[in-house]
């Protein structure tokens, strides 16, 4: 009887917290992106949730690649293959990637889709 009840609470605790969701989602994200250093990715994707909460921003769950792609593409509208800096750093906000506060260095470059990838995936 006691081990029904440890299993009812351990399961009322992974619910409360929505454990499996989160596993689930970070489990989706390192096979999806596969990067290089995987804990430090999921360091990294840790650290933005807890920034979203703290702030209150939504944090990006579901962006692939085709939706980061699209999102560089309606910046770009005159086709050039790069965005402004100022269009970079409105997009970081908007995706709860960077607040008001950071500074974000502009040295002069325009963003490529690749430099922009690498920020909002990584």
């Amino acid at each position: 009887m006691e081990t029904r009840s440890r299993e009812l609470q351990a399961a009322e605790y992974l619910e409360k917290h929505r454990i499996k969701e989160l596993v689930g989602y970070l489990t989706s994200a390192l096979l999806f992106f596969r990067p290089e250093k995987p804990r430090e990715y999921l360091i990294s994707l840790l650290e933005r949730l807890r920034i979203a909460k703290v702030t209150g921003v939504a944090f990006p769950f579901f962006m692939d690649n085709s939706n980061i792609v699209s999102m560089f593409e309606m910046m770009d509208s005159s086709n050039r293959g790069t965005i402004s800096f100022v269009q970079y750093k409105e997009a970081l906000k908007t995706l709860g990637l960077c607040t008001e506060d950071e500074d974000l260095e502009d040295d002069g470059h325009r963003i490529t889709l690749d430099q922009f990838k690498d920020e909002v995936m990584y």
